[in-house]
């Protein structure tokens, strides 16, 4: 886990550009609790994943109930969709959240113990105009964010009609390849073939590359979906690859699943990833609702564009220096009037010398300097200095803001 601190406006850069977007395709904020029930996850996420099996923080609480610090988005959006009876408003209905997830796993680059997703999610629409829309809409955000070499590739998982004909094609193809798998694979063989695909070991890719691919097992619903998710990306101008691999590392996914990759971050190359889970708001007790959404990391992103992206650090654009007792009353009347016209200002709290809070401004990085001393007080102007072009000069009172201003838009 860790503190974010020099890095705070380049976290701030990306949540503003998310919310901007998102609100342009009607999505409205969601802000469920860090706190759920475990069962929520354990039912939505698949007792035979690698986030339940290893990753997930379950606890108990006070009382002896199982609780878990969420590990993902989407179970806690449904759960509130159902708990709220939002299925209850004309669909479509649009979600996004933006907050720390926890998974106890190892440690790598760009991955903590406590991270931090923007996600979305859609309830309502069963069309491939949304998955395309939802593909799209994570193009123009990282595209503004700058972030460059990025690949689009997209599968489709079919649905509870033609995936268990899939499963057990699957489940025969394993089975002489067995102990050619790593452990987890092996345990997870009887209960779940289609989790062996997700894995990430390089011996059990070796053995699966003769795998069956489950877009040959399609049933017409399905592959006519994925054949109108395909023609809606090609309107949409968005190059992409259908990469039948794709099983995606949660088992609630039906029809499109997606990811959005980079060689920017190396093996661990995903930066977006989601899709289509139209059966989970059924199987958590409400009523049949097709959904689809995403999430990116925000950890991700940052190592992206930390060296690409040159964003403003939040400073005081303004810094009042004062002499005396006297002058500090003055202070406080100019600073209240900046501050009430929107303009950051900063001030020494305790008196200090003239030559200690120019030093301080300096440091600050502010732009200029307004002095107050008992000769600007009887004349009744301030004194200022333009701290990156050395200049300097005085002011009334009523000018103080058109000459911040202009120093700002000058540096």
């Amino acid at each position: 886990m860790q503190d974010i601190i020099e890095q705070v406006h380049l976290w701030s850069h990306i949540e503003e550009n998310a919310r901007e977007i998102f609100k342009l395709y009607n999505f409205k904020e969601i802000r469920t609790p860090v706190v759920e029930s475990a069962e929520v996850f354990l039912r939505s996420i698949g007792e035979d994943t690698d986030i339940v099996e290893k990753e997930m923080y379950i606890f108990k609480d006070k009382k002896g109930r199982t609780v878990a610090l969420r590990p993902e988005g989407t179970a806690s959006v449904v759960r509130a969709y159902i708990q709220h009876s939002l299925f209850l408003s004309p669909a479509p209905q649009k979600f996004y959240y933006i907050g720390p997830m926890f998974r106890y796993e190892r440690p790598q680059k760009g991955r903590f113990r406590q991270f931090h997703q923007i996600g979305v999610e859609c309830f309502g629409v069963g069309s491939s105009w949304i998955d395309a829309e939802l593909i799209y809409m994570v193009k123009v955000f990282l595209e503004r964010l700058k972030i460059k070499n990025l690949t689009y590739e997209i599968n489709s998982l079919g649905c509870k009609k033609c995936r268990p004909e899939y499963r057990k094609t699957l489940f025969n193809f394993l089975s002489d390849k067995v102990s050619l798998l790593c452990n987890d694979c092996q345990r997870r063989f009887k209960r779940n073939p289609l989790r062996v695909l997700d894995c990430k070991v390089e011996s059990c890719k070796e053995a699966l590359k003769q795998t069956p691919l489950i877009l040959d097992f399609l049933c017409e619903d399905c592959k006519e979906h994925f054949l109108s998710l395909q023609r809606e990306l090609d309107e949409m101008n968005i190059s992409y690859t259908v990469n039948p691999k794709i099983v995606r590392g949660l088992d609630y996914y039906t029809r499109t699943v997606f990811e959005v990759t980079t060689t920017a971050l190396g093996a661990q190359n995903a930066v977006a990833a989601g899709g289509r889970y139209d059966d989970l708001v059924e199987s958590f007790g409400g009523p049949p609702t097709p959904a689809a959404g995403f999430a990116i990391g925000i950890e991700r992103l940052i190592e992206l564009c930390s060296t690409d992206l040159l964003i403003q650090t939040d400073k005081p654009l303004a810094y009042v220096a004062y002499i005396g007792s006297e002058s500090k009353k003055e202070a406080k009347k100019v600073i209240k009037f900046l501050r009430e016209n929107n303009i950051s200002t900063e001030t020494a709290y305790e008196e200090v010398s003239l030559k200690s809070q120019m030093r301080k401004a300096d440091r600050l990085g502010v732009n200029i300097v307004i002095i107050i001393g008992e000769d600007e007080i009887k004349k009744s102007v301030y004194r200022w200095k333009n701290m990156k072009t050395g200049t300097e000069g005085e002011c009334s009172f009523n000018e103080l803001i058109e000459l911040i201003r202009r120093s700002n838009d000058q540096n």
